[in-house]
């Protein structure tokens, strides 16, 4: 099988399975990720021979996706702030919001030498990116899965950052210590919410990452502002990815635990998706 046949067996085979553009995404993610053609590549060599494993590999990507599983799950892959990043069913798939999370606390942080903690680290994803970007930061993470620190250590691994990493629960987190920056992507999407997500979300990651009751949609807020204001040294940062819907919620939380300047900062879609403060 050469190239230009394999790019033509997964336009046929990703018919309805999504509009064209996102099908021309697909194949490019799949050319790279998975027989290392960047878009160069594909425009040059489009009679390049492909291993003796292509066939058999585009059958099997293209069923999965038609089965609506996330396709940096089947690459095993997922690129973030300029780096690709392992992903296992394990961890959430990284979003582009999540990138402008990240950007956002780099632009407001110049300084060297801060300690930082990324609360529900999954990936690593945001505090592997944080550790490459900030000055001599010294960067701890915690997560309650297992599998999802693992994935994250590998991650850390790859990127030949350091990141102490460790188990604890959100709603009881570990471990004790001082920060200057404080960031959390917790599980804020409600239950009732659930049915109007794609497939490829609701059907394949964690859910224990992404679901909150719906009676108490700041669950996970409500254990993290109490520790962060604990914990970040005066002027600290405290940085939130959060529900649209809870926007003045959260920024009343926040405020009745002892924080200044709290900010509802809007994505690039202009919706709502972030929330800052300072520690007093």
């Amino acid at each position: 099988m050469i190239l230009k046949e394999a790019i033509e067996q997964l336009k046929n085979g990703l018919v309805g399975v999504a509009e064209p553009q996102e099908v021309q995404a697909m194949i490019r993610v799949i050319c790279e990720d998975v027989f290392n053609y960047d878009q160069v590549d594909v425009a040059l060599r489009q009679e390049s021979e492909l291993p003796d494993f292509a066939p058999e590999r585009i059958a099997d990507i293209i069923a999965r996706l038609r089965r609506h599983e996330p396709l940096q799950y089947i690459v095993g892959s997922a690129r973030f702030h300029g780096h690709r990043f392992k992903v296992t069913p394990a961890v959430l798939i990284p979003r582009p919001e999540t990138e402008q999370l990240v950007d956002l606390i780099i632009d407001e942080n110049q300084g060297s030498d801060l300690r930082v903690l990324d609360m529900g680290t999954g990936s690593g994803c945001i505090a592997i990116s944080l550790a490459r970007a900030l000055k001599f930061a010294q960067v701890d993470a915690l997560d309650v899965s297992r599998d999802a620190l693992e994935v994250a250590r590998q991650n850390a691994a790859d990127l030949k950052v350091k990141v102490r990493f460790f188990e604890s629960d959100m709603l009881s987190p570990q471990p004790a210590a001082r920060y200057d920056i404080i960031v959390s992507n917790p599980p804020y999407v409600c239950w009732s919410e659930r049915e109007a997500m794609d497939r490829n979300v609701k059907d394949y990651e964690p859910g224990q990452a992404l679901f909150v009751p719906d009676n108490d949609p700041l669950l996970f807020y409500k254990a993290i502002a109490p520790y962060a204001a604990q914990s970040l040294e005066r002027g600290g940062k405290l940085y939130l990815e959060i529900n649209q819907r809870f926007g003045n919620e959260v920024k009343r939380l926040l405020q009745d635990n002892g924080f200044d300047e709290v900010r509802i900062i809007e994505d690039s879609f202009g919706k709502v998706r972030f929330a800052a403060a300072t520690a007093l």
